[in-house]
């Protein structure tokens, strides 16, 4: 896969076009990556002990790989 955890990439496609981002993690057998601060997604939870209120939580989602376009890889940056 052309992209790695830790690239700076642009989203080209899909509701975040132009965003852009640092790869968080990769799943190579789906083709998909998730990008800090892109694909916003809110999770209903009920409260548990770790989480005593539950509510909606916040966090990214993954989108497809070649929604992507690296900016800079990880290698150039050192």
């Amino acid at each position: 896969m052309f992209v790695k955890t830790g690239d700076k990439v642009k989203v080209i496609a899909g509701k975040d076009k132009g965003r852009e981002g640092t790869v968080l993690s990769v799943n190579v057998k789906k083709n998909r990556v998730v990008v800090k601060g892109v694909n916003k997604i809110k999770k209903h939870q009920k409260p548990s002990q770790s989480n005593a209120n539950g509510g909606v939580v916040e966090s990214e989602g993954s989108i497809h790989a070649s929604n992507v376009k690296v900016i800079s890889s990880k290698k150039e940056d050192k």
